[in-house]
């Protein structure tokens, strides 16, 4: 079975009740880390996931609220006797930053860190047939969506990260069984997208079930809004605003 955990649903500015926006791959190859928005350590555990385990971190891009857990993830890593290599994923321009911060925190010396650079475009091969995809997303900094895919069987799940809609995300997107995609702001907005939007790129995207996070009811719109403006934009399909803790199962 392979699942996504939603760990935090927030926007960069958190309600009682929504985290950062990171989640983690609870699939073939995985567990993968999507992100690190603070308390990642506890998070984890509280979706059942051994963060010793951990099989990887992917890092979409540098903005503090996508990274701002990894410090203390790795400390508590070292602490609880994670000796074995750690590989993280990400762009340069995203690992440059992640890297100084580490150092400036003394951290890394905790667990072997293998920095591995993960391009627009690239391939990542997991287990049982799934691959990791990526492609370039529209942000304000330089980012990656994913798409998590088994190509004997078609099933792929794809996260947009932080976007405006975009071709490129759309096209990843294509006739995924479930897209997950940020819904940040109430109209459009300059690296980031609508609930209307998302509806909208779902629909030319074909995928079966959209879910929204990088999402606030009190900073966005409320959710009965929100689900209204996904019609809006187009998209028929199963349609619902992504919670903490949500496991998302691709079958």
């Amino acid at each position: 079975m392979a699942t996504m955990i939603l760990l935090g649903t927030g926007t960069g500015l958190p309600d009682v009740d929504r985290g950062n926006t990171h989640m983690v791959w609870d699939g073939p190859g995985g567990p993968l880390l999507i992100d690190a928005g603070g308390s990642t350590y506890e998070r984890l555990l509280r979706a059942g996931i051994d963060p010793q385990k951990l099989a990887g971190i992917v890092l979409t891009h540098s903005h503090c609220d996508h990274i701002n857990g990894l410090p203390g993830l790795v400390f508590s890593m070292r602490l609880a006797g994670r000796e074995d290599p750690l590989p993280i994923y990400g762009l340069d321009a995203t690992l440059a930053i992640v890297q100084a911060t580490m150092g400036a925190m003394q951290v890394e010396y905790h667990v072997p860190l293998e920095w591995q650079k993960l391009p627009p475009g690239s391939r990542l091969a997991l287990d049982e047939g799934w691959h990791l995809l990526t492609a370039p997303a529209r942000h304000s900094r330089p980012c990656l969506a994913l798409r998590f895919e088994q190509s004997a069987t078609g099933q792929a799940l794809v996260y947009s990260a932080d976007t405006e809609p975009s071709p490129e995300v759309q096209e990843l997107a294509s006739g995924a069984t479930v897209l997950i995609h940020e819904a940040t702001t109430a109209e459009p907005f300059e690296g980031h997208s609508s609930p209307k939007q998302a509806g909208a790129v779902a629909a030319e995207a074909g995928v079966k079930r959209l879910v929204l996070v990088h999402y606030s009811p009190r900073w966005t719109m409320a959710e009965e809004q929100a689900l209204a403006a996904i019609r809006a934009g187009g998209f028929l399909g199963q349609a619902e605003i992504g919670r903490d803790g949500q496991r998302i199962e691709v079958s």
